[in-house]
């Protein structure tokens, strides 16, 4: 199915024919860098690396994004030994940064009524599983379990786009893509979805990042999860004993 960007009509629709959600992390589900921002985590990187042998030129290039910073770090040293430091550095800094992540807004309601729906769950994200587990223990979101937490492993070129974690995450639930909706907020997100045919709802929380989305090839977007929690509620609604036909939105 395909919808007009911004189309929260379209996005419910993806939802509700869905039998499992795959959500990207850092965005959809909370602000990792909220208390220890990003480019404070880059500079520390860079500083360590420079410690380490990393080529100066590679660490000056992408200063502010650790991530990115990451995956310079592995295009110039390969699977050697300073990314494998980078990787294992990233995920310290990221499991540090988890326990002062903000939640987005409404995401924790969806994943409790997402589960009360019974829709399937996993995430899937190039971030560490470490900070995707202590943020959900943080909050005690147990709809979203361990072995359905797909995120970066030690070989940065599996990182979205390309789509290993998403294959990961519909074998661990049994899902086929075609039965599956990805929520994320990158272009990366959405090109991974698309490489393997799972339907795709950008979360764009401005026009940047929603033309950013549009530009390859996501049909559909929200600027809050609101409507998706209506939807989950719906469901959840309509199972409950003696609920009869539905005549007003659920609001959250």
């Amino acid at each position: 199915m395909t919808a007009e960007p911004g189309d929260a009509s379209g996005a419910a629709a993806l939802l509700a024919a869905a039998e499992c959600v795959l959500f990207d992390f850092d965005g959809p589900l909370c602000r990792l860098f909220a208390a220890r921002p990003a480019a404070g985590v880059a500079a520390r990187l860079a500083e360590e690396l420079r410690a380490s042998g990393c080529d100066p030129e590679v660490l000056a290039a992408r200063t502010d994004d650790p991530l990115a910073l990451l995956q310079e770090v592995a295009k110039h040293h390969g699977d050697g030994p300073v990314t494998a430091h980078a990787e294992r550095l990233l995920t310290a800094e990221e499991a540090e940064a988890a326990a002062g992540a903000t939640p987005t807004e409404h995401a924790l309601e969806l994943i409790g009524a997402l589960g009360s729906g019974g829709w399937k769950q996993a995430v899937t994200t190039n971030n560490s599983p470490v900070a995707v587990v202590r943020f959900l223990r943080r909050h005690d979101s147990s709809a979203l379990v361990a072995e359905h937490i797909h995120g970066r492993t030690s070989d940065p070129a599996l990182l979205k786009p390309d789509p290993h974690c998403l294959v990961r995450a519909l074998e661990s639930t049994g899902t086929v893509a075609a039965a599956a909706v990805m929520i994320g907020d990158s272009p990366a997100d959405c090109l991974a979805a698309k490489a393997v045919g799972v339907p795709f709802i950008g979360y764009a929380v401005n026009e940047r990042k929603r033309r950013a989305l549009e530009d390859v090839g996501a049909r559909c977007s929200v600027r809050s999860l609101k409507g998706l929690l209506e939807t989950a509620r719906q469901r959840v609604w309509s199972r409950e004993p003696g609920a009869g036909p539905l005549t007003a939105g659920v609001h959250g």
